[in-house]
């Protein structure tokens, strides 16, 4: 495994940052544009952006000599020609570089929730997609089969979301707004509150969050304040996961700047979840997917500066107590063969 070339690395830095610093109004995206309109011998501006069915809508927007709506014009000129040169920079990093970008629909989704708020309100992409985002971040080329998938995770911490006093819009009503299939997921407790959507297609968005420990939260989900109505599955080891995240750049569209899990707590979090995996056909399907992410991640970081701290994770995590030394020790046994020594070379120096 090799990284991509300093030239891709340099570019996939300055879209991440020209993503980040991206604070156009939801009024006037930049996939649509100003229109001049002249009524009765007086031009007015309208927009027309895309209507998600493969139409047009336009609004209205105000009078062409009012200086305030001219001076908006002719800033969004400049931010038009930002969003195509990030454009042209997410089609080069992905047909040239070799990195890979998320499916449309995960995109759409991802994106949604980033203009919503999500990552302002210290939300976390976690699973499949977040991997994904290990490329850009790390600068290598992941095989697509370690890629695929058909949800989006999403974390929060408790804590966070009941102290931030801040909200996301409806869930249910953004997701609607890409699919309006999208329904909520009734909990298998019987809970009122749901932590999950899913449209017609199978698509499942799913939130969770850090587990406070009392059995009495663990059965149910954990109201999240900060979710807009969306409730969290409250899950073991998922402080681990989520502690000192980093923001890195999901390639779609423009580029979308998200939030992720440090690579290395990623790496070892896999380990841990594969060896407490269901020795079941479904089981053993998910094993073999958590064991080739975080194979190929302990292969990646040492070549890209990070193999101190992936050490300083694993032996975090084996330092935990008997359960987490069980499960790393558990994936280990059954790594796949080309990422065995890998895997096996840190495992080993922690059991001596």
């Amino acid at each position: 495994m090799r990284q991509i070339d300093l030239m891709f690395r340099t570019m996939v830095a300055e879209l991440q940052q020209r993503s980040f610093d991206d604070d156009w109004a939801e009024d006037f995206p930049p996939t649509g544009r100003f229109v001049p309109v002249t009524v009765d011998g007086r031009c007015y501006w309208y927009f027309d952006h895309p209507n998600g069915e493969g139409g047009q809508m336009r609004r209205y927007v105000g009078p062409a000599d009012d200086p305030m709506i001219a001076e908006r014009v002719e800033t969004f000129k400049g931010e038009k020609s930002d969003y195509k040169a990030r454009r042209k920079f997410v089609s080069t990093l992905t047909r040239e570089a070799g990195l890979i970008a998320a499916d449309r629909f995960t995109g759409d989704v991802i994106q949604a929730l980033a203009k919503a708020g999500l990552f302002r309100l210290r939300g976390i992409l976690i699973g499949t997609v977040a991997f994904q985002c290990y490329s850009a971040y790390l600068g290598i080329r992941l095989p697509s089969a370690a890629i695929l998938t058909g949800d989006a995770d999403i974390a929060q911490d408790f804590a966070i979301s009941a102290e931030v006093t801040d909200t996301l819009p409806p869930i249910l009503d953004l997701l609607k707004g890409l699919d309006p299939t999208f329904r909520a997921v009734p909990h298998i407790s019987g809970s009122s509150r749901s932590h999950a959507f899913r449209n017609q297609a199978g698509y499942r968005v799913e939130f969770l969050t850090t587990n406070r420990g009392a059995e009495e939260y663990s059965e149910i989900p954990a109201n999240m304040p900060a979710l807009g109505g969306a409730s969290a599955e409250p899950l073991r080891f998922m402080d681990f996961l989520i502690r000192d995240p980093v923001r890195s750049i999901l390639l779609h569209g423009a580029g979308v700047s998200v939030v992720i899990p440090d690579p290395c707590r990623y790496a070892v979090h896999k380990l841990i979840i594969a060896g407490r995996r269901q020795t079941d056909a479904g089981g053993q399907a998910k094993r073999d997917k958590d064991l080739t992410q975080a194979g190929l991640l302990f292969d990646a970081l040492p070549l890209t500066g990070h193999g101190p701290a992936l050490a300083d994770a694993l032996k975090e995590a084996w330092d935990r107590g008997p359960a987490w030394k069980l499960a790393i020790s558990s994936a280990a046994e059954t790594m796949h063969r080309e990422y065995l020594g890998s895997v096996n070379r840190l495992v080993g120096i922690l059991e001596t």
